[in-house]
């Protein structure tokens, strides 16, 4: 009787002392606080300031709401988003501001949802790939 009352003490203990590590980036290890800003994208002809004259994208990650969201060229944009270990997926985008913005917008949506793998270099750089190839770089956006 005496064991089971210790051993029962003992699991409890080791249950709760587990459950006060918090996980400031999620449980996939994804950076979640920080806002990223585009600054390289695979399969066009047009160069890259060509495409962003302005105002390069940005996206910003909310793991409560599983969204993605930010600025994609010239018009705000919000979707579904999951991430699983280093695997991401977009869904499809919600209502935006319709202003037309040239071919760069366009591209950087298609390859949003082409997306399927996550990492961070050595450099602080997220990149978004398509199996092992790169399809979009982001860089930690200037406050």
């Amino acid at each position: 009787m005496k064991y089971n009352y210790c051993l029962s003490i003992i699991l409890c203990l080791a249950a709760f002392g587990s459950c006060g590590t918090p996980k400031a980036t999620g449980d996939s290890g994804f950076p979640y606080a920080t806002t990223w800003e585009l600054d390289f994208i695979s399969g066009t002809r047009i160069a890259f300031e060509g495409l962003f004259p302005d105002r390069k994208p940005v996206l910003t990650f909310d793991a409560g709401e599983g969204t993605a969201s930010g600025y994609s060229g010239c018009n705000g944009y919000t979707a579904p988003v999951e991430i699983s270990g280093n695997r991401i997926e977009f869904g499809q985008p919600g209502p935006s501001t319709m202003m037309y913005c040239g071919p760069g917008e366009n591209q950087f949506r298609e390859m949003l949802q082409k997306v399927n793998r996550w990492e961070v270099n050595s450099n602080g750089k997220l990149t978004l790939l398509l199996g092992d190839i790169p399809m979009l770089r982001f860089k930690k956006a200037s406050p």
